[in-house]
């Protein structure tokens, strides 16, 4: 589903999101790993599937660890694919309203 995720972002023109992208903090600890990621934005996209039902407290303690550390996230689950542009949308919206970040080339992959 993250393959669809990044294709529908990619067929409404928005820039192709770096995948699998590991997410630090300022001391460059690893937070963790970003199912896609636009550096530019620093804005994290997730696709939950049903395992996330199960790790429900590792991940919101993942989502803080994002958020305090500067981050911004979006989380979509396949009920978002339902309604037709929804998903893209929003990541448009998102990087509209988001401050652009310098990127450095390690971050750009």
């Amino acid at each position: 589903m993250e393959t669809r995720l990044r294709m529908e972002l990619i067929r409404a023109r928005l820039p192709a999101p770096c995948v699998q992208a590991d997410i630090r903090d300022a001391a460059g600890n690893l937070i963790g790993r970003a199912d896609l990621y636009y550096p530019d934005r620093r804005l994290v996209i997730e696709y939950d599937g049903e395992n996330h039902k199960d790790r429900l407290v590792a991940d919101l303690r993942r989502q803080n660890a994002l958020v305090n550390a500067g981050y911004h996230l979006l989380r979509f689950t396949s009920a978002d694919f339902r309604a037709l542009g929804s998903v893209a949308a929003q990541v448009r919206r998102a990087r509209a309203v988001l401050p652009r970040f310098p990127v450095s080339p390690d971050e750009a992959t």
